[in-house]
């Protein structure tokens, strides 16, 4: 064997006996500056100081926080855009046009299968974050974008890789975190799955977090996972915490991208977003369904549990909500039936935080099986968790420590692929709930709609972002939009804005 040869294969096997490393952004194909996909940045359209007041200074899980509940009032004496709302609709690059009804591909694939794929492969699979008077998206066009909160008006544009964009950017110090994965398997994982060793994502594209500068979208350096990094991660403790289609959960220095610890729990991860709260990271992963919590200094896995009857991917597709010392999650089950055709229900579970004993379980009725993202994320508002699942299209609220169902509300025109994945926002006594085209107002205490906009296009698991008098979405359709909170608040809609 040449001496050449030999040093190569020494650097792989060596590689692979350190794991993954954070690589600088000079690394990365596409960083020359040139090209389509090359970084844009905009330093005319940044938010000038008194815009910034009132908004989030970190953005430290999907969804905003561990409770996913992503409301923001601002004081008195905040400017008056932030506290009266603004308009403002911003196409990203492969946006469809809001006023097409029906999912591109829809001929192909039929309208419930296109409206899974559209949100998979082509716009944003969730919602905003929303950072010192900045919005910023990651979108499955393979771009993240930083729009300026006021204005609509974009203030970067990246693609420092070829993958979908599935996640809620982080934002923390002067870093923006985004992390890549997409939901394909190459023919070898195929294989493994039923041996349940397959690995998401892996030899399909690159994986990874990327981390960049908030405010111009340069790249700082890249933390490579051989398995998809779907979820969105979370921050603790200048730690960020990943899981990845392979099974592997991360712990690595959020400011170097360094690697602290890993855990090899088996199964993929999916759509499910860890948390992190008192210490304990909480992850759920999907074909080896369980629900971990492990300690947030060496991975240590302090309990874990599973759910009765779930599906394979049940568990891994929804983010378990922590707060009070309780824990909830969600997953489908196989509902017996005759006739052949699959019958699921959503199982809600509760568990106390510390050492995973099950305070309560709801089952919220029976359903046909949806396609892709199957489960619904929970929020926390304090003694209560809000829940909806698409497999009977319909949202609950719960006393978080009894159990005890408070109220059902049935999803209108919940459409081909079912309504309610995505958490819902409490602000001033209500329920905010973007879900199918549209934009939803509940009384909080007692469920019933006070309020509905038709935006257009189709929410997937994008939860309403509010700050002060503005609500801030984006959706499959590749839009990112911004609407005042009166808008929706007792809007009566016309003909027109309820239907289809």
């Amino acid at each position: 064997m040449p001496d050449s040869t030999r040093f190569m294969v020494g650097l792989a096997a060596l590689a692979l006996l350190l794991g993954p490393a954070s690589v600088t952004g000079a690394l990365v194909p596409g960083s020359s500056g040139h090209g389509p996909y090359a970084r844009v940045f905009y330093p005319n359209n940044l938010p000038p100081p008194p815009d910034r007041v009132g908004f989030p200074q970190t953005w430290t899980h999907a969804y905003g926080n561990p409770r996913h509940d992503s409301a923001y009032p601002v004081p008195a004496a905040a400017p008056a855009w932030l506290k009266n709302g603004v308009t403002w609709r911003y196409p990203e690059a492969r946006a469809w046009p809001l006023s097409r009804h029906e999912p591109y591909g829809a001929k192909v694939y039929g309208e419930r299968l296109a409206l899974a794929t559209m949100t998979q492969f082509y716009g944003n699979a969730l919602g905003v974050s929303a950072v010192d008077g900045i919005i910023y998206a990651e979108s499955d066009d393979q771009f993240a974008y930083a729009l300026n909160a006021r204005t609509g008006r974009l203030i970067w544009r990246t693609s420092p890789v070829g993958n979908t964009f599935m996640g809620n950017p982080l934002v923390s110090g002067h870093i923006v975190y985004l992390t890549v994965g997409n939901v394909g398997f190459n023919f070898s994982n195929v294989q493994r799955y039923s041996q349940k060793t397959a690995a998401r994502g892996a030899g399909v594209s690159y994986n990874g977090v990327y981390a960049l500068d908030k405010t111009t979208g340069k790249l700082l350096w890249h933390f490579g996972t051989m398995g998809a990094t779907m979820p969105t991660p979370a921050i603790a403790a200048n730690r960020l915490f990943i899981e990845t289609g392979s099974g592997d959960i991360y712990a690595i220095n959020a400011k170097t991208g360094r690697q602290i610890w890993i855990r090899r729990a088996g199964g993929i991860a999916n759509m499910s977003d860890p948390a992190v709260y008192h210490g304990h990271v909480y992850v759920a992963l999907s074909v080896i369904p369980y629900l971990y919590c492990l300690s947030a200094q060496n991975g240590h896995i302090v309990w874990k549990a599973t759910i009765r009857h779930a599906t394979k991917p049940g568990l891994g597709d929804v983010s378990p909500a922590v707060a009070h010392g309780v824990v909830v999650m969600d997953a489908v089950g196989v509902v017996p039936s005759h006739g052949g055709r699959t019958t699921l229900t959503t199982i809600v579970r509760a568990y106390n935080a510390e050492d995973g004993r099950v305070l309560w379980s709801h089952t919220m009725g029976p359903g046909p099986k949806p396609p892709a993202f199957k489960g619904g994320v929970p929020m926390i508002h304090k003694n209560t968790v809000y829940i909806g699942t698409p497999v009977n299209n319909i949202y609950e609220a719960y006393n978080l420590h009894t159990g005890r169902l408070l109220w059902t509300w049935h999803i209108p025109k919940a459409g081909a692929a079912g309504a309610g994945r995505a958490p819902a926002t409490y602000y001033d006594h209500k329920l905010f709930i973007s879900t199918g085209p549209r934009l939803f107002v509940l009384n909080a205490r007692t469920g019933r709609v006070i309020g509905q906009k038709y935006l257009g296009g189709r929410f997937g698991i994008v939860n309403p972002v509010i700050v002060g008098g503005t609500i801030y979405l984006d959706n499959s359709w590749d839009w990112v939009m911004a609407l005042p909170v009166a808008a929706v608040v007792g809007h009566k809609p016309a003909h027109r804005q309820v239907s289809p």
